[in-house]
């Protein structure tokens, strides 16, 4: 099958190829999402071409509600699994150790898999005091770390955790997490958060790195795209893995799958890197995890 912009089969180069999680593990560079897509044979056919187009990370979560839908796509890719990186989340109603494990148990049979290439805490838990949400998320984490010790899942991480959420977490857990996936892309970077993971080894992985497409008509975005020849979404995502960051795009299109692909074949200038970061808070969803209620 044919690989658009890059093989993602190949495992060398920092911004190319897959990336190595702390625990040894190796995750491909860019995933595609499947956050706010209803189930129906459309996505199906959707995941399939994305397969084949040449990605290997898909993302989901139980509360996506369409993670039979990624099974069927596996299925019909025909790939041999251990070529794949498949994520799913247990939701914020799953907190409990037995609800985790019966949440993941659902979550597998779901997916028709034997295990899953990373699981993930989908939000912190943050009501109350410092003390009570932060053993309450540690709570959650042990049986995380039992899936893991098990084999049932090969990474485990979390999403939406921010510093102030990591720093008695990290303290506590048996098994820190290797990734963290955060609302992360130009306008919204969460720099502090980011930067405290790459100290601590958590890779980051950017949802909705295009912010909903709301800044694909900034001037400077629009500029840069003219500069080199590429397009808007292009120059974004490209500008994540200069941050080591691993964009999850929505792309349901064989256009804008083939597009995402297309950024492994240039660089961006030091000054331009800059420039993106100087941008301005915009775009931000406003699910900020201390506020958020679920």
């Amino acid at each position: 099958m044919k690989n658009v912009g890059v093989n993602l089969n190949m495992r060398t180069t920092k911004n190319t190829g897959w990336i190595k999680l702390n625990n040894g593990r190796l995750m491909p560079p860019i995933g595609i999402g499947t956050w706010q897509i209803p189930a129906s044979d459309d996505l199906v056919k959707s995941l399939v071409q994305a397969l084949q187009t040449g990605y290997r990370y898909i993302d989901t979560a139980a509360i996506y509600e369409n993670e039979e839908c990624v099974a069927e796509a596996i299925k019909q890719s025909a790939l041999a699994r251990k070529d794949l990186f498949i994520c799913s989340k247990s939701w914020a109603t799953e907190r409990t150790y037995d609800a985790v494990l019966s949440a993941f148990d659902a979550t597998l049979k779901r997916l028709q898999l034997d295990y899953l290439d990373c699981y993930m805490i989908h939000w912190p838990f943050t009501k109350g005091d410092p003390l009570a949400w932060q053993s309450v998320n540690i709570g959650t984490w042990r049986a995380f770390e039992r899936l893991y010790d098990e084999g049932l899942v090969k990474t485990i991480g979390v999403s939406n955790f921010q510093m102030h959420h990591l720093v008695s977490f990290l303290a506590r857990a048996n098994v820190a997490p290797a990734i963290d996936q955060l609302e992360f892309h130009p306008g919204y970077m969460q720099k502090n958060t980011v930067a405290f993971c790459e100290k601590n080894g958590i890779k980051i992985q950017a949802w909705s790195p295009l912010a909903h497409g709301t800044v694909l008509e900034v001037p400077l975005l629009v500029e840069l795209s003219e500069k080199y020849g590429k397009t808007v979404p292009q120059v974004i995502l490209r500008w994540c893995r200069h941050h080591n960051t691993v964009p999850v795009v929505r792309a349901m299109t064989a256009e804008h799958q083939k597009e995402d692909l297309g950024i492994f074949d240039f660089e961006l200038e030091s000054k331009d890197i800059d420039r993106i970061d100087a941008l301005p808070q915009m775009g931000f969803s406003g699910l900020e995890p201390d506020h958020v209620s679920f």
